[in-house]
């Protein structure tokens, strides 16, 4: 969206990024002193009208949840809450290291120790992610696709993927994302076990493999985002030290 030249607002549509066939994800976002003007409505029906032509029947935006004005405007436009993720951070310059001790029988190696354990990886994300509250309908799609998708990204290195084995069986992993843009931070993604082996204390056993090892390589802050409802990831990272940010 532009007015005399200068951008005042911007808007996306994707279909397809973990999401089931008939929902779509979009955003309008417009400059604050360009608000109040239409320019939002004008962005919101383009991208509703992009998802209904891509077969779309329902669109998921995001909105910060300190946000009232945007959230008023969103819910005057039918839209409904469907989850609410907190940003948690942890400082990582005011703890020490924490020890690992993984459970009996389960041993923490990296991704980039045991490239073969990328099926495995992808075994525990198909279970762990519909887990999710709120996250019911996702699907991580086929095996290369997903390896594609979420494990190639940008941010994504081998060596920042700890996954935990039992007799060479991936029963859980956890996996950071780094950006080139905060270096002071590594960002958590997803955090998986499969259920069959939940309550064994494997999920502990990784977040703190991830917290040493972001303290090793110099990062200063770990983020994470939680959904409200999902009160075992919520209580570890409550016990690891991160607070709402």
């Amino acid at each position: 969206a532009e007015e005399d030249g200068a951008v005042v607002g911007a808007g996306y549509a994707l279909t397809g990024w973990h999401t089931p066939p008939h929902r779509a994800i979009g955003s309008a976002l417009v400059v604050p002193e360009h608000r109040g003007h239409g320019v939002g409505d004008e962005l919101r029906e383009t991208i509703e009208g992009w998802a209904r032509d891509h077969g779309a029947t329902e669109l998921d935006a995001a909105v910060a949840e300190d946000d009232p004005s945007s959230l008023a405007w969103a819910s005057a436009r039918g839209y409904e809450e469907a989850g609410r993720n907190s940003r948690l951070v942890l400082d990582l310059t005011a703890i020490e290291a924490p020890g690992v001790t993984p459970p009996p029988g389960i041993e923490i190696v990296t991704w980039a120790e045991r490239p073969e354990l990328a099926e495995g990886l992808w075994e525990v994300a198909r279970e762990a992610g519909p887990d999710i509250p709120g996250e019911e309908e996702t699907d991580a799609g086929p095996f290369e696709e997903w390896l594609e998708r979420d494990m190639r990204g940008s941010g994504d290195r081998p060596e920042a993927v700890f996954v935990a084995l039992e007799d060479g069986e991936v029963l859980g992993f956890a996996k950071l994302s780094l950006t080139a843009k905060r270096t002071d931070r590594a960002f958590h993604d997803l955090t998986g076990v499969l259920r069959a082996h939940r309550g064994r204390g494997i999920a502990s056993a990784l977040k703190a493999t991830q917290i040493a090892w972001a303290k090793e390589n110099g990062y200063q802050s770990l983020q994470t985002s939680n959904e409200v409802r999902n009160a075992p990831i919520r209580h570890l990272n409550a016990k690891h030290g991160y607070v709402l940010e």
